[in-house]
């Protein structure tokens, strides 16, 4: 008795989500905990949701994310990922939808590193004229 599942794998910044759609009734579970519990900011939270709304399928599946890396934000942005990406699995007629909303590009933007002889990538230290 195999259930129908689909996968997706999100990045963003140096978070990864994986991300399970399993048929159900739209309850979000993030590391085994809850979605309200886990991501505490409504606005993030509504961009979590964002391809589950513009494709109306909320309510149609419960989403399973394995998420490790970065902070709050670069995580839901993986989740978003993630999410969308397995959505092209259920139903590839969702790409132009998703296309148009911008999600389905990962997000190159990451922390530039650290330069020698400066304090960060591009912070030089103090100068003192004596």
């Amino acid at each position: 008795m195999s259930k129908v599942q689909y996968y997706g794998t999100g990045r963003r910044k140096s978070s990864v989500a994986r991300v399970r759609l399993v048929p159900g009734t739209g309850k979000i579970t993030i590391n085994k905990r809850d979605f309200v519990d886990y991501i505490p900011s409504p606005a993030t939270r509504l961009d979590v949701l964002q391809p589950l709304n513009l494709t109306n399928t909320a309510s149609s599946y419960d989403v399973l994310v394995n998420v490790d890396g970065g902070g709050i934000s670069g995580q839901a942005g993986a989740i978003r990922h993630g999410i969308t990406r397995a959505l092209l699995q259920v139903n590839p007629d969702y790409r132009p939808v998703l296309k148009k909303a911008g999600l389905i590009t990962r997000d190159p933007r990451a922390k530039e590193r650290k330069k020698y002889g400066l304090k960060k990538a591009r912070r030089s230290p103090q100068f003192s004229k004596r």
